[in-house]
């Protein structure tokens, strides 16, 4: 670094700070009875990885602001970060599936899980010795599809800033309503929403939002950028 030359602290740092602390104040709102009846589990909050949605809503909101702050090109440096949550998510669930956290309903299907360690079962309430859906492996492989088709896709058509971005979270809230519907986990605030769970609800607001958005965005004509004799002529 130059003389003088101030070090920027990097949105990455402030978008993982972001996401832990989100994806932990939603699960605390989920689970608030048990917390409030049982104080001495909120230690428990700080080994719990947390709920993804909340994570993924307050690192969007600190993106944003950090990219509106330093002014840098919104949509397009939202575009650059979608394919990176895709991937961090499949080892995020790889890392569920390890600790038996998120299981899935059980199943008679061949691919069934049995877990069948104490400690899943201490830690996080996982059965042990049932078959159950692996709902940990579908979410990893959505993601991973999801990354492959953004990456397929990204200058497919007719590019815009913002596509690959409300593109992730559209079919991310779309597998994320159907994954649901195999969890066996505990899914706190479920008799609020009466049929569907907490993850579910969000995702019937998030998928609806991003095709608008999409269709905003490639609505909306991008800025004609000037060449170097205009930028040169304005200065004048």
């Amino acid at each position: 670094m130059e003389p003088g030359c101030r070090s920027r602290p990097r949105p990455g740092i402030y978008i993982i700070i972001a996401a832990l602390v989100g994806a932990k104040l939603l699960l605390l709102l989920i689970d608030f009875n048990h917390y409030r009846q049982s104080p001495g589990e909120l230690l428990s909050l700080v080994r719990s990885a947390g709920v993804f949605y909340g994570g993924l809503i307050l690192a969007v909101v600190v993106a944003f602001w950090y990219i509106a702050k330093h002014r840098m090109p919104f949509w397009t440096t939202c575009d650059v970060f979608a394919p990176g949550i895709a991937l961090g998510h499949v080892t995020g669930r790889l890392g569920c599936f390890a600790a038996g956290c998120c299981y899935g309903r059980p199943t008679d299907v061949p691919w069934a899980v049995i877990f069948t360690n104490p400690l899943a079962a201490a830690n996080v309430g996982t059965p042990l010795g049932i078959p159950l859906h692996p709902t940990q492996i579908y979410e990893a492989a959505a993601e991973l599809l999801i990354l492959l088709v953004l990456l397929a896709t990204e200058r497919k058509g007719r590019p815009f800033p913002g596509r690959t971005f409300w593109g992730y979270m559209f079919l991310y809230a779309v597998s994320r309503y159907l994954i649901e519907i195999y969890r066996g986990d505990p899914r706190g605030l479920d008799p609020l929403f009466g049929a569907i769970s907490t993850s579910q609800f969000i995702s019937v607001l998030l998928a609806p939002l991003s095709l608008f958005m999409m269709y905003w965005l490639w609505r909306t004509p991008p800025d004609a950028p000037q060449t170097t004799h205009q930028r040169r002529r304005a200065t004048a």
